[in-house]
């Protein structure tokens, strides 16, 4: 068996035999063993009493973390005339119609947020499969298809995140840098699981919160009291 390294030795040993800690002692607990040379990001994962497949169990969302994600966001938005000159003056990286399409189609994707006015749905509409799996395809229901582009810029610059249930039933999300205040990141995990219970669909049965977990980018992870989060 491979000889562990001391760093990864050490969290290990840290994290041995801890389990369903409050928020405030998991993330310390996180924080304190992120030792890698950059800025580890903060991860939550959330394992959800839900089957994506049917319609009405699907959980999707947006929550504006209090203290930010630490994390330079690159918008790109869909828009033509006015619209598109309003969003390049709140701070859009890119901005574009057909020729922002084909650049895509052409597998250039660099940004992290993509948001479209409603006429521009028809072509965004063909980039599905492409935006689709990487969870960047304009919704009207988190707010990246609408008409106050500039709003929506800014935003996704100032800490907005985004997330979508995946098939094993997990959502998950950057909270934050390993760098914040403990209380900080404690702020950003509560209002996440906040946004998480408020999304709860009408068809879910059961415990709809059956596991958290928090971790950092190279760290193992802890869980997370249910209680403790939802609090």
């Amino acid at each position: 068996m491979a000889k562990l390294g001391k760093r990864t030795a050490a969290a290990r040993e840290a994290f041995a035999g801890k389990s369903n800690l409050t928020v405030e002692e998991a993330v310390a607990l996180v924080k304190g063993s992120a030792s890698a040379k950059f800025d580890e990001t903060v991860e939550i994962a959330v394992q959800l009493g839900v089957d994506p497949r049917h319609a009405d169990q699907m959980v999707r969302g947006v929550v504006g973390l209090p203290n930010g994600t630490g994390k330079d966001v690159r918008v790109a938005v869909f828009a033509r005339g006015p619209k598109a000159e309003e969003a390049q003056a709140a701070g859009a990286d890119i901005v574009g119609a057909e020729d922002l399409m084909e650049t895509v189609q052409g597998g250039t994707i660099d940004f992290d947020r993509c948001i479209a006015t409603p006429d521009m749905m028809p072509v965004v509409g063909r980039l599905g499969k492409v935006l689709g799996p990487r969870n960047l395809m304009p919704n009207p229901k988190v707010g990246t298809v609408t008409m106050d582009v500039a709003e929506a810029v800014k935003n996704a610059k100032g800490g907005e995140v985004q997330f979508k249930v995946e098939k094993a039933g997990v959502v998950h999300a950057g909270v934050g840098k390993a760098s914040f205040d403990e209380g900080k990141l404690v702020e950003n995990v509560k209002a996440f699981m906040d946004a998480v219970l408020k999304a709860k669909p009408a068809g879910a049965k059961g415990a709809y919160v059956k596991k958290i977990a928090l971790s950092s980018t190279m760290g193992p992870g802890v869980t997370i009291s249910v209680d403790s989060a939802s609090a």
